[in-house]
């Protein structure tokens, strides 16, 4: 992934970027705002690692959480969205997972859902399943997949 160029795309397209992350804790961001002249295209980004964060940060609700758990594509898309409204950007990109070690039958180490919400689309998600792999591993990858929704998303304005 080379973020050099998808900043530029952004900038290029006119795009202001928030990110919205759990299980990544801010490597989203801070990918993007390792390259100079990040600040064109970059607003802020949400580090909602806890469930009361999503709520108060990003409004994603209670009974979504109680639901469903805070590692689904439900969540992803509350985060998504909530950081597209809070922010006042064009594209979000949201990131909730189990990193592990640990998970469970149900949700095992290495699953993270993706949101990507740009104005005037619907929000998208996804999850993607990368194994256990070992916690730093998964936040990478998890990272990169973000990376590559953001690259996606800058399209819808090209």
């Amino acid at each position: 992934m080379n973020v050099a160029a998808l900043l530029q795309q952004a900038k290029a397209a006119g795009v202001m970027i928030a990110t919205a992350e759990s299980c990544t804790g801010g490597m989203v961001a801070a990918a993007l705002t390792d390259i100079a002249g990040s600040s064109a295209v970059v607003d802020r980004g949400f580090v909602t690692y806890s469930n009361a964060a999503k709520q108060d940060m990003l409004g994603v609700r209670i009974t979504t959480l109680d639901a469903v758990g805070a590692v689904s594509e439900q969540v992803a898309q509350e985060m998504a969205d909530g950081a597209l409204a809070r922010a006042g950007v064009h594209l979000a990109v949201s990131v909730t997972g189990i990193a592990g070690p640990g998970g469970s039958e149900h949700k095992p180490e290495g699953r993270v859902c993706f949101g990507l919400a740009a104005t005037g689309q619907p929000t998208i998600t996804e999850t993607v399943e990368f194994g256990a792999i070992g916690r730093s591993n998964v936040r990478v990858a998890a990272r990169d997949h973000a990376l590559a929704l953001l690259e996606r998303g800058i399209s819808y304005f090209d």
